[in-house]
């Protein structure tokens, strides 16, 4: 041993300083693929945010024929069906065009009964030329439809919009009106009773009618929990809301189950809580977006529809069952891989593209491809 030992000493004279040169190139190493996942990450956030070219010129094309249209031309058909209570009232706040006629699409084609829908499609001034075009120019078959700007509802506070312009966020999704357009249900459909709100993100794959007949026990809303770690979108209440502040300490149990928002069923006339929305703006009640400002707004409001009526995470999450997504009635890309986005998961981008025009004249002109 003592010969091996003399014989090894003799051999790897400076052992100390190459373990220490292999240590200082495995530290380098580990730096640098931390900063190319940040950048990874910054380079997947920024694409989710940004509009793609062939979208940017569609809406283009769509603006330029709608601003050539006469005013009687822009009128949508059936418009006495918007305020009646015997037809099935879904509703969408978006800017995105191609995610509205998803929506819409997936709706009609789902359903029993297509003539006895009425789509209430709510967007800003910026876009309502273009989503109203589309849709005028490919109406949702028997159902009606109506677009309107969130510019035209005057009676939005013009407290919450300056709280909402004070928000410190560089992402357009936790500063935009239209989110926070569900806490004023009551104003935007005053005539309505129960309304179903959408995502603009999700696809209808089954008749939604069985919706209307859920019994919502005297409460104001009706979606989906998520109350446990395993399931893809579950939000634990604690982690974005400020529990330590006297108006959600005294208010709120964080240890209940939280709800998904993109499907869910609302009786319109009890649906309003601008005390608790302005509330919020002003004081650190939550964290970013209007997620856990619904779990506050709705908190002991809420009837738990059956798992489903909605599967989550297509867009975030590449693991998801196939059963569970072609059983779910409502599925939802929750996340930043948007499927109308390169970076969208191809896996799942079927179930979106199935409900796209692709061969439409406008499309083909933007270069706009499943």
């Amino acid at each position: 041993m003592e010969v091996l030992l003399a014989k090894a000493n003799h051999a790897f004279t400076d052992c100390f300083e190459i373990a220490e040169t292999l240590r200082a190139m495995a530290n380098d190493t580990e730096e640098q693929v931390q900063v190319e996942k940040n950048e990874e990450s910054y380079l997947i956030q920024l694409a989710g945010r940004t509009t793609p070219k062939g979208l940017h010129c569609l809406s283009i094309r769509l603006t330029t024929e709608y601003l050539l249209l006469q005013p009687e031309e822009r009128q949508f058909p059936n418009q006495h069906k918007l305020q009646d209570l015997d037809f099935y009232h879904y509703a969408v706040f978006s800017d995105e065009i191609l995610a509205c006629a998803v929506v819409v699409n997936s709706t009609t084609a789902s359903a029993k009964e297509p003539e006895k829908i009425v789509f209430h499609v709510v967007t800003d001034s910026l876009n309502l030329p273009a989503i109203s075009m589309w849709f005028l120019l490919n109406p949702p078959g028997k159902a009606t439809i109506d677009v309107q700007s969130i510019e035209n509802f005057e009676w939005l506070s013009t407290e919450y919009s300056s709280a909402l312009k004070e928000q410190k966020s560089n992402d357009p999704r936790y500063t935009s009106a239209l989110s926070h357009l569900r806490f004023y249900l009551a104003d935007i459909f005053p005539a309505l009773d129960k309304i179903v709100l959408f995502d603009h993100d999700v696809v209808v794959q089954r008749d939604l009618t069985g919706l209307w007949s859920v019994n919502l026990n005297g409460k104001v809303h009706a979606a989906v929990e998520t109350c446990h770690e395993s399931e893809a979108s579950f939000h634990s209440m604690h982690l974005f809301m400020n529990i330590l502040d006297q108006f959600s300490a005294k208010r709120l149990n964080a240890s209940v189950c939280t709800w998904a928002f993109e499907l869910h069923l609302i009786c319109v006339s009890k649906a309003y809580f601008p005390g608790v929305l302005l509330q919020g703006l002003k004081r650190p009640l939550w964290k970013t977006k209007s997620l856990p400002l619904g779990w506050i707004t709705f908190y002991n409001q809420t009837v738990a529809l059956e798992k489903s009526w909605h599967a989550f995470g297509l867009g975030h999450n590449s693991g998801l069952s196939q059963g569970d997504i072609e059983h779910a009635a409502v599925i939802h890309y929750d996340g930043i891989m948007k499927p109308w986005l390169e970076i969208g998961i191809a896996e799942y981008k079927g179930y979106w593209s199935k409900h796209v025009q692709y061969d439409h004249p406008y499309l083909q002109e933007c270069n706009i491809h499943e």
